[in-house]
Order: structure tokens, then C-alpha cells, then sequence
């Protein structure tokens, strides 16, 4: 069991009044202690929205949690059940611009943190390892909750926010009332990494062996090549997207965060095995290395169009998901809740009344 000795240790704070816990905060806000039409019953419809309705967010916020400050966008009303809704790679929170909006309607007070190394999220040390490795960003989450006095909230991602949330949901099923992960089980099996796939998988993944590179990194450093290299990514895997430029820069704005180039080489290098991660981390991932299921309740989500979608209408994964199970596919690609708010938004509401 991870307990809160560990995870204070693991995100190296102290046992005291501001040590973050794991088991849960007396006295806070829980999305399981809902308001009447949330947690059971008849999901609501949610109204359509046209992509691109929104393009920004209120004044964003800060709070230290964990190792960070993080900068993140809260709409709705503050007592109301809890959503967060995480980014991917090379995204950030204008993926959810249109999201928040339709689930704060709905009477969700809407969490949508940017990630280590994007946007405004600082590490408060220059000391601290730029570490992306997979458990530390699900702890990031778990010390931003704690942060904000959240006991317990639905949690919904796509990329490394769908991977993030699924560890989440596999190690602190307490925190998390329910799950929408786009694209299924993506917990990160490393030995799995070192084998090859199919040449044609393997040519979706070119950038994942890129960065593997000194020359990636190189790019990664390069303010025209990285806007050119995370650019083409969006296209290729969105084919059906017609993005407007605008629509880009805002999110390519949150890449000039001065970690960014750090966390995402380590991210993928890891995944890898081509970088090391700290110690105080093996416990979870000795724990994530042995595939845990998800007992919360969980929809997942393929985009057709996705690349990176796997076969089998999420066959692949269906046995790693043992709570009450919804599977879902939606004709856009790879950016869902960006290019489908209204469907991401409805299996956010869908999910918090099983």
C-alpha cells in the first residue's frame, strides 16, 4: 500500500502541517459529496458546442503544491463537484477551451492544470531533476489536489493526461470518483519499450526517436524548430482538423516555459529506457510495471482518426478496466476534447453517474 510516509518522501516534503497526504484531507471538498443530479441517475445532455467557440480561459491561477507552482484555469462554481482535465504532448490547457466552459454549465467547478515544464507551472527549485517520468506527473496531480483542499474529483485526459489519469485511478483509486481516458490503458510497460513494433507503428512514434537524439534535443532548444516540429505533429496526427494558425500559436505559447525541453526529452527518453529516473520514484513504478487494472468507473474514448488509436475498438484494453465500463469512439483525431468538446464534455457527465 502506498502510504503517506512514502509519498511525502517520494515528493520530498516533510511529515508536517504542509505534507501532502495520499489517504485524504479532513474538512475539504469532495466531488463524492455531491449536489442533487450528480453521481447517480440520468446524465444531463450536454448542449452542443462548435470547436473553437472559446479561445481563452479567465485569468489563469497559482498554487505551490509538491515541487511546483502551478498555473492552471478553474471555471465554475467553487463548490461544485470537481473535474480536472489534463493536457497531452504537444498540447496544453487550450485543448479543454471548450470543455470547461459546457461542464462549469453543468454545475462542475473545472480544474485544468498545465503540466510540468508547459505554460506558467514553475519548479520551485533550480535544484529539482527535471524528471518526466510517468509517476511523477500522476503525483504532481495528486499534490495539486491536495493543494486545493480536493478530496476526490472525476478525472478526464487524453495523451499524457489519459496516461496520467489512469495511474491515478491504479494507484490512488481514492482520489478519483471516476475516469475518461482517451485512447484507453496507456500506463507506460517499459520492458515492453525495448521490443519492436509493426515498421508502420514504429513510423508513427519518428519523434519519439528523435528526441532520443542529440540533434532532437537540439530542435527541441530551437524556438522555429520546435514551433515548426510540435506544428507538424498536430497535423499529422489531427488529419481531419483544419487548425487555424491562431488556434496553434495560442497553445505553442505554453512551450516556452523554460523546462519544457527538459521534461519532454526525459519523457520520452525514459519511456524508453534511454534515461534513468529517481529512486524515491521505484516504488510506484515498480508498482505500474506490473499493469495494474482500474477499478473506478471509466469510459474510454478512440478517436477514429487518431494514428496512434489501436485496433480492435478497444478490445486491446478492455481487461484492464473492471469497474462500470463505457468504450466510446468518435470520428476526429488525436486532440479529442479540442476537436469534439461536446462528446468529451458528455462522457465527463456520462461517467460521473454510473
Amino acid at each position: 500500500m502506498i502510504n503517506r510516509r512514502t509519498f511525502n518522501k517520494a515528493m520530498g516534503l516533510g511529515t508536517g502541517a504542509a505534507a501532502v497526504s495520499l489517504t485524504g484531507l479532513q474538512g475539504v471538498s469532495s466531488a463524492s459529496a455531491v449536489p442533487s443530479g450528480h453521481g447517480g441517475g440520468r446524465a444531463p445532455a450536454v448542449p452542443a458546442t462548435t470547436p473553437g467557440t472559446h479561445t481563452s480561459f479567465p485569468t489563469l491561477k497559482q498554487v505551490k503544491s509538491g515541487l511546483l507552482n502551478v498555473g492552471y484555469a478553474e471555471l465554475g462554481p467553487a463548490h461544485g463537484p470537481v473535474v480536472i482535465c489534463l493536457h497531452g504532448w504537444p498540447y496544453d490547457i487550450h485543448s479543454y477551451v471548450d470543455v470547461a466552459p459546457l461542464l462549469a454549465d453543468q454545475g462542475y467547478r473545472v480544474i485544468v492544470p498545465y503540466l510540468r515544464g508547459h505554460g506558467t507551472t514553475r519548479f520551485l527549485s533550480s535544484r529539482t531533476f527535471r524528471n518526466a517520468q510517468q509517476s511523477v506527473i500522476a503525483l504532481d496531480v495528486i499534490a495539486l489536489m491536495d493543494a486545493l483542499k480536493i478530496q476526490k474529483a472525476v478525472v478526464a485526459g487524453f495523451d499524457w493526461g489519459s496516461r496520467t489519469g489512469d495511474i491515478l485511478a491504479a494507484l490512488w483509486p481514492e482520489r478519483v470518483k471516476a475516469l475518461v481516458s482517451v485512447s484507453g490503458y496507456l500506463i507506460t510497460d517499459r520492458r515492453a519499450q525495448a521490443e519492436p513494433i509493426a515498421p508502420a507503428a514504429e513510423h508513427t512514434w519518428w519523434y519519439q526517436y528523435y528526441f532520443a537524439t542529440e540533434r532532437g534535443r537540439k530542435a527541441m532548444e530551437d524556438k522555429t524548430l520546435r514551433h515548426d516540429l510540435t506544428r507538424l505533429v498536430w497535423d499529422l496526427v489531427s488529419p481531419g482538423w483544419n487548425v487555424d494558425d491562431a488556434t496553434f500559436e495560442r497553445t505553442a505559447a505554453a512551450f516556452e516555459n523554460p523546462d519544457y525541453t527538459a521534461i519532454v526529452i526525459h519523457n520520452y527518453r525514459w519511456r524508453l529506457g534511454l534515461a534513468e529516473g529517481e529512486r524515491r520514484y521505484d516504488r510506484y513504478e515498480n508498482e505500474l510495471a506490473t499493469g495494474p487494472v482500474v477499478t473506478v468507473p471509466t469510459i474510454t474514448v478512440d478517436p477514429e482518426l487518431d494514428p496512434f488509436t489501436a485496433p480492435g475498438d478497444g478490445s486491446s484494453y478492455r481487461d484492464k478496466f473492471t469497474g462500470k465500463y463505457e468504450h466510446r469512439t468518435v470520428r476526429v483525431g488525436h486532440n479529442l476534447p479540442q476537436e469534439a468538446p461536446t462528446e468529451f464534455a458528455q462522457a465527463v457527465v456520462d461517467v460521473d453517474h454510473f
